[in-house]
């Protein structure tokens, strides 16, 4: 059976059981409250990106109740529940509390763990098994971490430190030791903030020498992938991961300007916080969203429900058991729709979402909804539907609701544009990407003493080798050349005018 008959299959078990996708938002709660809700049979996948692994379309979130876990709440029937249903994607983190602890509880009792009598290999590589560092540093390092970097461990600890301590929670005996074929499918540099921690991550990137006093996260992982040593922070050549990856939840700039830093493709993996308020701030998904996906990196959608906050928490990050949402989603704002807009987001492989609670009944079970919600075929959502959902959206706190993103801007001009005349006749214009608004870049455009000489359709920046246009200008000596950004909504942002 072909894949494509598989993903046929699994959306017209959706569309039978659910009937979400023939409807139109205005029947949709109603259908997904109805007492003949059923999951479907066959769940769809998507490849996840360059990484060889067709993932489910919901991953399991490892906070809400796997970190927070309220009075009565059970987290590990939660990640049995999320197995059981078909999910293989599980997310957790080092600083997210008993999170790893509970996945190992769980990972136990499901056969994936290596020693154990009831292990079995094939069950592990059925599944995708990802944590996170908030270690900036490997070897030495300063004050350029995230504010909310850090690990529960010893102070002074780093990022391998970070790696085998998720082995020992999720794959080890809790306390001191893992069994020597556990392994991590991906490891993430979590929550990059500014421009200093992607510096601070890339220290010794390009060369990596052990006599180097401060090594980044990056060249560390890259060892514990390979079984190398460049560092001399893996003596024992050990392969504890297969994956690298990043997240973050603020500035897509800086997120761009880790992937285009990444000349030897490290990165395979970002998780990015996308939602249906996303255009309000400083958007996602036409910046560093389009960047990742020319590069076939496997993207992660996260904060589908911002945090809680789409419902009823505040918007502000959170660290209690009482922030945990427990509702299944809401009558002004179905949890499905807004599941839906992250998935049809394009470059989007999967999302996590954290579980408050699940239920037997299914319209009583978080779970149930967000997988049911989750069956979603690239191309199967118009562009009229996600802009309905947007408008829904904005119900939740007058849209806004993304604490942890930064603020609305507008499209910028073109940055770093440059003129060089490299022989008589011609002029070599460089400039470096714009940043979109609440609408996608379309085009940049070249302009010669204010006659338009060539408009260049909009690419993804995917390295921090500039943009390049050769104008053949003749003989007569051109004053100057302005760059020009247009976005799909014809509004333009010019750089300053480089002269000849």
């Amino acid at each position: 059976m072909t894949k494509n008959h598989l993903a046929n299959q699994s959306r017209r078990a959706f569309i039978q059981t659910s009937c979400v996708a023939t409807v139109g938002l205005t029947m949709a709660p109603y259908l997904l409250s109805s007492s003949n809700l059923s999951l479907p049979e066959t769940l769809v996948k998507r490849r996840f990106g360059k990484i060889d692994f067709n993932v489910t379309t919901l991953g399991l979130g490892g906070q809400a109740s796997i970190q927070w876990t309220p009075a009565g709440i059970d987290p590990v029937a939660i990640i049995l529940k999320a197995h059981h249903l078909g999910i293989n994607y599980y997310d957790t983190s080092n600083y997210y509390g008993p999170s790893q602890l509970n996945y190992g509880k769980a990972f136990r009792l499901l056969g994936v763990v290596p020693g154990e009598t009831n292990y079995e290999h094939g069950k592990r590589e059925a599944i995708f098994v990802t944590s996170k560092t908030g270690l900036r540093f490997s070897k030495g390092g300063d004050d350029r971490k995230s504010v909310h970097g850090g690990t529960d461990g010893p102070d002074g600890s780093k990022t391998l430190d970070d790696v085998r301590r998720t082995l020992i929670q999720v794959f080890g005996n809790g306390i001191d030791t893992y069994p020597k074929e556990a392994y991590l499918d991906m490891v993430l540099i979590h929550t990059l903030n500014n421009m200093g921690e992607v510096e601070a991550v890339y220290e010794g990137y390009d060369y990596p020498d052990p006599n180097l006093k401060t090594i980044g996260a990056l060249a560390a992982l890259r060892d514990v992938r390979d079984g190398t040593n460049r560092t001399g922070l893996n003596p024992m050549h050990e392969k504890l991961i297969h994956h690298i990856g990043f997240s973050g939840h603020r500035d897509p700039s800086v997120m761009i300007e880790m992937i285009q830093r990444d000349t030897e493709n490290l990165i395979d993996g970002m998780l990015v916080a996308i939602n249906a308020n996303d255009k309000l701030f400083f958007n996602m998904q036409y910046n560093v969203i389009p960047v990742a996906a020319a590069k076939n990196i496997g993207i992660i959608a996260m904060k589908v429900f911002a945090d809680g906050a789409m419902y009823t928490k505040k918007a502000e990050w959170s660290d209690t058991p009482e922030h945990v949402v427990l509702q299944v989603g809401g009558a002004d704002i179905p949890s499905h729709e807004l599941i839906r807009y992250s998935l049809s987001t394009p470059g989007i492989h999967t999302a996590i979402i954290g579980i408050g609670k699940i239920h037997e009944q299914i319209h009583h079970c978080q779970l149930a909804h967000n997988l049911i919600g989750a069956q979603v075929l690239p191309g199967e959502i118009s562009q009229i539907d996600r802009n309905s959902i947007e408008a829904m959206a904005l119900k939740a706190k007058g849209g806004k609701t993304n604490y942890f993103q930064k603020p609305h801007q507008d499209l910028t001009p073109p940055k770093g544009a440059n003129l060089e005349l490299k022989k008589e006749g011609e002029a070599e214009i460089t400039w470096h990407t714009a940043y979109a608004g609440d609408a996608a870049i379309e085009r940049y455009e070249i302009w010669r003493d204010d006659l338009l000489v060539k408009s260049i359709q909009y690419t993804p920046q995917i390295t921090k080798v500039p943009y390049l246009f050769i104008d053949q200008y003749g003989n007569q000596m051109p004053k100057n050349y302005l760059v020009k950004v247009i976005d799909t909504k014809n509004r333009v942002a010019e750089a300053k005018a480089v002269q000849i």
